[in-house]
């Protein structure tokens, strides 16, 4: 798994979100303390982050020391030790709240999909995610989807051509939508979104590469499935909308190649995590 290239960037922020002009409570304790803590993992999870947390530390005091014990994509059981630490007490406290930020969510994330993975394991279909993500996060719970086993959809909405309704209805028609993306962006993937078998049958012949089947009723989408394995010009399937643990099995039984879940970035709950001091050096 490739990390981003913008974590710095990404803890910069939170840095100066949370510390702002300066840490006055940690401005407490002696400058030169020396301490020991531990990061203590509450919840199962599936674990993801270590960059981010280990990034807050290298710009708050590089000097402070991190022994982990688990790598991002470990399953993690619950009252684990995640990593020790070591260093100027101040540091640590003043990087505890970021650090854990970034690890509880992204951790949720993976584990979240993580579950979604395990409940489609057998079949061809594969989990993807959406952009239904946390503002300025996007690449690190991407990042966190393929530690849980997921796929990433496209990143943005300069990497992929993904023509929607309202594109539709602007365009005038799929067909319309399709051959203006061909006409301005020939390097890129086309999707299209449709809402009937209609509006699947129309996307195909307009030469869509991937047709993303929203809503529909599983006896429908088996036939979209049917359909598309004996047409001249198969596309790439995935299913969207009403997915939850509960629904996603059967619809990765019908064949799609994907399912996009929106709930892997955007209802996650954080992984409960805790740092604890354990002794003065």
């Amino acid at each position: 798994m490739k990390l981003p290239n913008n974590i710095s960037e990404q803890v910069k922020l939170a840095l100066q979100e949370d510390i702002g002009t300066g840490d006055v409570t940690a401005g407490l304790i002696p400058l030169a303390n020396q301490s020991k803590a531990s990061v203590i993992c509450r919840d199962i999870a599936i674990f993801s982050g270590r960059a981010w947390f280990d990034e807050i530390f290298n710009q708050i005091d590089p000097a402070v020391e991190i022994i982990w014990h688990f790598k991002d994509g470990d399953r993690v059981p619950a009252g684990s030790i995640l990593c020790d630490l070591s260093g100027n007490a101040r540091a640590i406290l003043s990087g505890e709240r970021a650090a854990l930020n970034f690890v509880q969510t992204l951790s949720a994330t993976a584990t979240q999909t993580s579950h979604f993975v395990k409940a489609i394991e057998g079949t061809t279909t594969k989990i993807l995610d959406t952009r239904k993500t946390i503002p300025n996060l996007r690449d690190a719970q991407k990042y966190a989807v393929l530690c849980g086993g997921g796929k990433n959809h496209r990143i943005g909405l300069y990497d992929m051509v993904l023509i929607k309704e309202n594109h539709i209805m602007a365009a005038g028609s799929i067909s319309a939508a399709v051959k203006q993306a061909k006409n301005l962006h020939p390097e890129l993937k086309i999707e299209v979104e449709a809402e009937t078998l209609d509006e699947f049958r129309e996307a195909i012949r307009a030469g869509a590469d991937i047709v993303m089947l929203d809503n529909f009723e599983l006896d429908i989408m088996r036939q979209a499935v049917d359909e598309n394995s004996r047409s001249a010009n198969k596309v790439i399937l995935e299913a969207s909308g009403g997915v939850n643990l509960n629904t996603v099995r059967a619809i990765a039984e019908t064949g799609v190649d994907y399912i996009s879940v929106g709930e892997i970035t955007k209802d996650v709950k954080a992984i409960d995590l805790s740092m604890r001091f354990k002794t003065n050096i």
